[in-house]
């Protein structure tokens, strides 16, 4: 017999050598965290904008650099870069050149890739305020904070995806014959989040039928699932110390 390490035991060792690499950049994060209450007033004002603001091409501007603000704070909030790095950097510089072109002459085509860009930093929200919860480990007010603002954000989401669908598609968004305001998709998308089923909008199309769907098993599945969550960590950091 050689004097070589098992298969078993290479995988071991690779396994306790990731596990340890995971926690300690997990308590590197941690360490780097700061306070959520910032994103989470961030993304209250967006949600206002977004509800208050005349359905116009600087306005679709304006929430393009709050998304892009939020999500840079995010980022600093749970700890993975710096206000100051490449990352954001480049988050700034991305989300100035869509404002920019917006406001220019393009009209619906250029209206629904802009929401769909507002779209896409809102998901990276999303992940990022969610791994910084994860990070917790326990109940405190930094998670309550997080979730809080994550299901915010959701409705958040689905209002520029139905904005998106609304300018690309071909036909009227509602059945009621509209498109509607992003007023009115705002309050479409939060009332589908709930599940409140008023029925006084309603989405017209394949696409707009499957967001809606989408959107309000997400609402529900979240509400249980974090739940579930918060309370199954309740107290589990004062047990580890």
């Amino acid at each position: 017999m050689s004097g070589r390490p098992s298969a078993t035991a290479v995988r071991g060792v690779v396994g306790s050598s990731s596990s340890a690499f995971g926690q300690r950049t997990r308590v590197a994060r941690l360490r780097a965290s700061h306070s959520y209450g910032l994103v989470l007033v961030l993304i209250i004002v967006a949600f206002l904008l977004a509800l208050l603001l005349p359905d116009t091409s600087w306005s679709g501007s304006l929430l393009v650099l709050v998304q892009c603000a939020v999500l840079i704070v995010a980022l600093w909030s749970a700890g993975a870069v710096a206000t100051s790095s490449r990352p954001s950097i480049f988050l700034v510089v991305f989300s100035v050149a869509a404002a920019v072109a917006n406001v220019l002459p393009g009209g619906r085509t250029a209206y629904g890739i802009v929401s769909l860009v507002a779209g896409v930093l809102t998901a990276a929200i999303i992940v990022v305020i969610g791994r910084g919860v994860l990070d917790q480990g326990e109940v405190n007010l930094q998670s309550i904070r997080g979730a809080i603002a994550v299901y915010i954000v959701l409705g958040l989401l689905f209002t520029f995806l139905y904005g998106a669908v609304a300018a690309l598609g071909s036909g009227s968004f509602f059945a009621q014959g509209t498109d509607g305001t992003r007023a009115v998709r705002t309050y479409f998308s939060y009332v589908t989040l709930a599940t409140l089923g008023y029925g006084d909008y309603s989405p017209a199309g394949t696409v707009g039928h499957t967001l809606a769907v989408v959107e309000a098993l997400a609402g529900q599945i979240y509400l249980v699932t974090v739940v579930a969550l918060l309370v199954s960590r309740v107290g589990l950091g004062r047990k580890d110390s």
